[in-house]
């Protein structure tokens, strides 16, 4: 399962943009790191067991660092679970 369009959308704004000037590798997308985030998360597996389709563990897992330490993770959080209520809400009127 993977962050949805709309989903994606909401949470965007919320992941802080990569450094412009950072030697090294391309800095790969805060969307497809994140979604190798959540599949850990959602599975339970160890980072280097995340499947090929997903960025290099120790990427994702460099990010998750990152972002919970910063607050960031925190935030996509507040903002889908708000996304979700709202859209059971509506399906409740």
């Amino acid at each position: 399962m993977e962050l949805s369009d709309k989903e994606w959308e909401v949470i965007e704004q919320l992941i802080p943009e990569p450094p412009s000037n950072k030697p090294g590798r391309p800095w790969r997308g805060n969307r497809e790191v994140l979604d190798g985030i959540l599949w850990v998360l959602r599975t339970g597996a160890p980072w280097r067991d995340l499947p090929k389709e997903y960025p290099p563990y120790q990427t994702c897992h460099r990010r998750f660092q990152q972002w919970s330490s910063d607050g960031t993770l925190e935030n996509v959080q507040m903002a889908l679970t708000e996304m979700l209520e709202k859209r059971k809400k509506n399906k409740c009127e």
